[in-house]
């Protein structure tokens, strides 16, 4: 049934399985909707498909982005399509009417440069709250099974380290303390600590970090450098780390593999372990977010 979408032009510039979803149910709200990088088949094959981004987004109101986001130059690379695509973002921007939205996971500096050059109202997904605590569950649950896949010992009685107590880190220190873990939290505020200590959780103010070590498993979640090589020259080599923030993450990658250490940068978590719940919560939550975005750019139109 067409809902407040319909006839809306939405351009949609790569995918992988939650997207796929995602297009779907817009075509079923009843947009237009344009795709680059898109299989086509199935349901999609009513939308509108495009070899060239610059094409895609002509007469676009919305433009919706991968929730993986783009690489540090703001490309986007689709899997999906019958040929691999390459979309460089950077280059689809300026063709954009200010205002227009601009939804996507996280946006790369790059990204964000060029966005407010050209006064786009970009909006990154992974931000918002109801998107943000729900892909929580998928993340924690992924996170935990990466480490499970690189360890030699059980989560149950494990030393693990959880960097940050957000939506992912507190999510991710829940599972962890329900599993059997003696787990420690790391984190700037007092907040975050008393609410670490509250679920059971050893609190460590993160300026402290750098007297303890002895951990099994190192999950990071903050999106700043706070393993630098001075702290992973101190760990045991048995320590794995799983990096889940965004990128370029928070440890030093190069330092972790000269010392012989498993540092894994684990991204794009919910899409990869559970696409079909990831991308439920998309198919939730963007359909009413992009009808309210336009609902407010044609108010202020009308004044």
């Amino acid at each position: 049934m067409a809902g407040q979408l319909a006839g809306t032009p939405v351009s949609m510039l790569g995918c992988d399985e939650r997207e796929v979803e995602l297009a779907a149910a817009l075509l079923a709200l009843g947009a237009d909707l344009h795709l680059v990088g898109f299989p086509e088949a199935g349901p999609l094959t009513k939308a509108l498909h495009f070899r060239q981004a610059k094409q895609a987004v002509l007469g676009a109101r919305a433009v919706i982005a991968p929730m993986s986001s783009t690489d540090a130059a703001g490309r986007v690379v689709s899997h999906m399509a019958e040929e691999d695509l390459v979309i460089d973002l950077t280059e689809v921007i300026p063709l954009l009417p200010g205002g227009t939205p601009l939804l996507i996971g996280v946006a790369r500096p790059v990204i964000r440069g060029v966005a407010a050059q050209y006064n786009l109202r970009l909006v990154e997904m992974a931000e918002i709250d109801e998107i943000a605590v729900l892909n929580s569950i998928p993340t924690a649950e992924g996170a935990i099974q990466v480490a499970m896949e690189n360890t030699a010992v059980t989560i149950h009685n494990s030393r693990c380290l959880v960097l940050g107590f957000g939506r992912c880190g507190s999510t991710l220190a829940r599972s962890l303390y329900a599993l059997g873990a003696h787990v420690t939290v790391a984190a700037r505020s007092a907040k975050d600590l008393a609410g670490a200590f509250a679920l059971g959780c050893e609190p460590l103010p993160l300026a402290s970090l750098q007297r303890h070590w002895d951990f099994d498993i190192i999950f990071n979640t903050i999106p700043a450098m706070v393993l630098p090589r001075s702290y992973l020259r101190q760990l045991s080599r048995d320590t794995v780390i799983i990096d889940i923030a965004s990128g370029p993450g928070g440890t030093d990658f190069t330092a972790a593999q000269q010392l012989g250490l498993k540092a894994i940068h684990a991204l794009s978590l919910p899409g990869r372990v559970a696409p079909k719940t990831a991308a439920a919560i998309l198919v939730k939550t963007v359909p009413r977010l992009l009808e309210n975005l336009l609902g407010e750019e044609d108010h202020g139109s009308e004044r």
